[in-house]
């Protein structure tokens, strides 16, 4: 049987083209660290095929096919600029260049566009910036991965050391293990070598000095080498200020939370608020994940309607404090099998809103229930709105904040038709708006907002880190205000 498919012919031509961008892309990862995104989705260390359906992602979203062959002269552009530290979006850069109508070429119109990344304006590579994780659950070891990955750009952040209480025979194997295996996120992208000897794990060939304690009293991280780091405590044993301070330690600067923070403690949700943050601030908080998921979209609705009160109900994933089987636990219903029920629990992101985003005056009320899934939650916003408005009106506002505003890379969305929670497992997304199953009436609005409770929430974890230390770089073109 003989193929004259022109369909198939282009694909293989688009295929020929993604594979040429590869080494490109790598290549200004590596030695200029930048990070080559389309439409606020990163392609270094991605596959053809992963490059082909992020193009793709494009027509899904902005309502037009975007092909390799418009990108692609954009990014051999980027290779004859000296640049510095940056993100670029060569997805954006087509889009605009396509609107623009001063006549200047591809060369031109890049250059001008990514101006602050390059000459006497380009921010400077800076020393690597240390990194501690304070215990390597579910939510420690997603953080470790995207700091393993990141290190390879030489961008700042460098895993140290892991901080964990002493297990068993075979301990550091177990543990190794559990980072390169996951039966939600898969296999680890790399390679993972053991050095029981030196309680070392070698990731991706950055050296990790795993070290026993059972009270952040016990270490002094200057005997490790370790210096000015920042310290990131997913354990929440410690959620107030006097708690956390005990992770001061010789070497430790500042401690992030990735947990609710009680009392005086700033709870930072990226993209919001963290440009709040003082310099001399050594503890913060990542607040909770269902409020990294719903408080970027409260601020755009508010910003645009403005929201007289709301409701959240979340439909969550069941966790790591659940039973699995029927026994006790000192909170109410969370005894009762997590794989076999719908749980009515509590959430404190709604009154944790006023924290992140102060200027919204509106009162938030909220619930949960924990469902049997393993991962991905919904948060489901019904907001009381300011002035009436359409569907249609909503959906077109909120497509054009997740593409070109402040909070791209907090709000994500998707017209998918038969969108399911395990479609959104690995998304780097606070949350993704669902435009099917959003519902406007008058004044009110009812939100369906999917997130990651797990991998998303991490993702906002490590912008937080990279904010405080100094090394959360620019991205051009630069979002609309």
């Amino acid at each position: 049987m003989t193929v004259n498919d022109d369909s198939f012919t282009s694909w293989k031509n688009r295929e020929e083209i993604a594979e040429s961008m590869i080494p490109i892309i790598g290549k200004l990862h590596r030695e200029q660290d930048v990070t080559v995104l389309v439409h606020s989705r990163s392609l270094v260390n991605k596959s053809v095929v992963s490059i082909l359906k992020t193009h793709r992602f494009a027509r899904q979203i902005a309502g037009e096919e975007l092909s390799v062959t418009e990108t692609l002269p954009f990014l051999q552009t980027l290779t004859t600029l000296d640049l510095g530290p940056s993100q670029i979006d060569i997805g954006m850069l087509a889009a605009e260049y396509k609107a623009d109508s001063r006549g200047l070429t591809v060369e031109e119109f890049t250059a001008d566009a990514v101006a602050g990344a390059t000459g006497t304006n380009k921010i400077e590579r800076r020393d690597g910036r240390d990194v501690v994780l304070y215990g390597f659950g579910r939510i420690g070891r997603l953080v470790a991965r995207l700091l393993i990955e990141k290190a390879g750009s030489g961008n700042g952040l460098r895993l140290r050391a892991i901080v964990v209480r002493g297990g068993g025979e075979a301990d550091l194997v177990k543990r190794a293990s559990l980072l390169r295996r996951d039966s939600i996120h898969g296999q680890f992208q790399g390679t993972i070598t053991v050095d029981e000897a030196n309680s070392t794990i070698v990731a991706n060939g950055n050296t990790i000095k795993v070290i026993y304690a059972n009270d952040p009293s016990e270490v002094d991280y200057t005997a490790y080498g370790i210096e000015n780091a920042i310290l990131i405590d997913n354990t929440g044993k410690w959620r107030d200020r006097e708690g956390l301070s005990k992770h001061l330690r010789p070497g430790i600067d500042k401690v992030v939370l990735t947990a609710p923070g009680k009392g005086d403690v700033p709870n930072i949700v990226h993209g919001v608020n963290h440009d709040t943050i003082k310099p001399d601030e050594q503890i913060l908080s990542c607040a909770s994940c269902t409020t990294n998921a719903i408080v970027p979209p409260l601020k755009a609705m508010d910003d645009e309607y403005g929201v007289l009160r709301g409701h959240v109900e979340t439909v969550h994933s069941f966790t790591n404090d659940q039973n699995l089987l029927d026994n006790y636990h000192k909170a109410d219903r969370r005894g009762r099998s997590a794989p076999l029920n719908m749980v009515i629990t509590e959430t404190g992101a709604a009154s944790a809103v006023a924290k992140a985003l102060p200027e919204l005056k509106a009162p938030i009320t909220g619930s949960s229930i924990r469902v049997p899934v393993p991962d991905v939650s919904i948060a489901i916003l019904s907001l009381r709105l300011g002035r009436e408005t359409t569907r249609d009106e909503v959906l077109e506002y909120l497509r054009d904040v997740s593409l070109h505003s402040p909070l791209k890379r907090q709000i994500d969305f998707t017209t998918a038709p038969d969108a399911v929670s395990m479609d959104f497992v690995g998304s780097r997304h606070a949350s993704i708006v669902d435009a099917g199953a959003t519902k406007v009436d008058g004044d009110n609005a009812i939100l369906y907002l999917w997130y990651d409770n797990e991998f998303g929430y991490s993702c906002q974890v490590i912008r937080v880190v990279q904010h405080v230390s100094g090394v959360e770089y620019p991205t051009f073109p630069a979002p609309a205000v």
